[in-house]
């Protein structure tokens, strides 16, 4: 009854086994596919937000100290985001959806104030907020499935080097004991005739 118990344990862990590597699998082939994503937002964002910046740079040594500060610190745009959850290869990952931009109608400051290079740096970093949105959303999404991946490796590995070679040595065991009695029974059987034919 042990040996029937432990066959089916084996052949579900086996079974097993090759689901979670079909799934580490394909949630691999996935990963990278987001990592792409990821780097060609990254790489994207990196190089409009410096250019931002040196404009900003630019429009900060042309402007006074103070007119600066308050003209930068005004909001041109609100943004409403939708945060909801989707699914990938059973791991849930953050989805950001712009729902609702609103221009406030222009820049936030008197254009006389403020230098043009001012303006271009303000409509630069607001073009820049729905991509940022976006990259932050990826990049959980990459951590997220790089764990997931992580904890799907440990199992797999557990099955295929502790959980299926015990099995394996536990059914070894008992099918030789098994053999082992059933010899006996056939000797002491043999014995038991040779007795009575004398």
């Amino acid at each position: 009854m042990e040996l029937k118990k432990l066959k089916a344990r084996l052949s579900t862990a086996v079974r097993g086994h090759k689901l979670l590597k079909d799934k580490s699998d394909e949630m691999v082939r996935r990963f990278t596919v987001v990592i792409r994503e990821n780097k060609r937002l990254r790489d994207e964002v990196e190089r409009k937000l410096s250019e931002t910046l040196r404009q900003f740079a630019v429009a900060r040594s042309v402007t006074p100290a103070y007119s600066a500060e308050t003209a930068f610190s005004m909001p041109t745009l609100a943004i409403k985001a939708e945060c909801s959850v989707e699914s990938v290869m059973g791991v849930d990952v953050p989805k950001i959806e712009l729902t609702d931009e609103k221009h406030e109608g222009g820049l936030p400051y008197a254009y006389p104030e403020i230098t043009s290079e001012a303006d271009d740096s303000v409509q630069r970093i607001v073009a820049l907020l729905p991509l940022l949105l976006q990259l932050a959303a990826v990049e959980k999404t990459v951590r997220l499935l790089a764990e997931e991946i992580e904890r799907n490796k440990r199992r797999v590995n557990a099955l295929e080097y502790v959980m299926i070679p015990q099995l394996e040595e536990t059914i070894k065991y008992i099918r030789n004991k098994l053999d082992e009695n059933e010899r006996a029974a056939i000797v002491r059987l043999m014995k038991v005739k040779g007795k009575a034919s004398v």
